[in-house]
């Protein structure tokens, strides 16, 4: 769930897309979704699975879509691929309409740039882009400001052309502290905003809300971690770094996010001066399955270890 929202907006074109305007439900659906939140945010994945399972006895499509977020959410803490091959089947067959539907392609759009498809990410997840202007709903209100804030740093060297970023930023400021059911991707979206501005000040500060509310999340930790290094506190960012090696290898074996921290680590350690501690975590990177996984890694961290030699 945490980084798609860096993935899926570069190069969008707005087109029109019917239907109702509202991600509501009913209050008893409402709760159930509510629900699965918690037990995601919580890493109750099956827990998860099946409360969604019982929105979708009543309701096959939006059931499906938020199942499938589930499924989505356990790919991107536990790199669970099948999980996110399976989410994408789904998804592609989901029936929902209005703003599910404009959901359910944000959603796949997700799936198909992190299975290497960018630009069938970018064409599935269009039409969505004018039905979240449209509504004044908050949740989708926040939904196109993730979309609205990189088109519009896209462009922001076109000439007389506004600029809303602030607005976009403020809109997502109060989604993440009302939503129930999408806070974790609003948040997290807010903060990678931050991140790129380079105001890690701020997006440490939002990090800190969304770790009160999901405390110990792993992923929060490694986004908080990713803010603590920029701020060169470089003993606390290494230290939630070694911390999340240790749960991962635990709780998913060498998964990605477990070559997240080794390769965070190295440069931790070498930014920090411990060039012994740095070299430690690099001999890692011979094992075979990290080989296996390069491609997974996210691209700003290579880019970064690689332009430095650092690998």
């Amino acid at each position: 769930m945490f980084f798609r929202a860096l993935l899926i907006v570069i190069l969008f074109s707005l087109s029109a897309f019917a239907g109702p305007v509202s991600l509501s439900l009913p209050d008893s659906l409402m709760a159930l979704s509510e629900e699965v939140t918690r037990l995601t945010m919580s890493l109750r994945y099956d827990d998860a699975l099946a409360t969604a399972k019982r929105i979708r006895k009543a309701d096959e499509g939006v059931g499906c879509i938020i199942e499938n977020v589930v499924r989505i959410s356990l790919f991107d803490d536990c790199g669970d691929t099948l999980s996110l091959q399976h989410a994408g089947r789904e998804l592609e067959e989901c029936k929902s309409t209005g703003m599910w539907d404009a959901l359910r392609k944000f959603e796949l759009g997700y799936v198909q740039v992190e299975m290497g498809r960018s630009v069938a990410g970018a064409m599935t997840t269009r039409s969505a882009a004018k039905l979240f202007e449209e509504s004044r709903d908050l949740d989708a209100r926040a939904f196109y400001a993730i979309y609205a804030y990189y088109m519009d740093k896209l462009f922001s060297w076109v000439p007389f052309k506004s600029d809303r970023r602030a607005e976009y930023l403020a809109v997502l400021d109060s989604a993440s502290a009302k939503s129930e059911r999408f806070w974790p991707l609003f948040l997290t979206s807010l903060a990678w905003m931050y991140y790129d501005k380079e105001d890690f000040n701020t997006g440490f500060k939002f990090l800190q809300r969304g770790l009160g509310k999901a405390p110990g999340h792993p992923v929060l930790l490694q986004l908080r971690a990713d803010m603590l290094y920029r701020l060169k506190r470089y003993g606390e960012a290494a230290q939630i770094y070694e911390a999340s090696a240790v749960d991962y290898m635990k709780r998913t074996g060498k998964s990605i996010r477990y070559w997240c921290s080794v390769l965070n680590l190295i440069r931790i350690y070498h930014d920090s001066g411990d060039k012994a501690r740095a070299a430690e975590w690099r001999a890692k990177l011979k094992d075979p399955v990290y080989e296996s996984m390069k491609s997974w890694m996210p691209e700003s961290l290579m880019d970064d270890l690689n332009s430095r030699s650092l690998l």
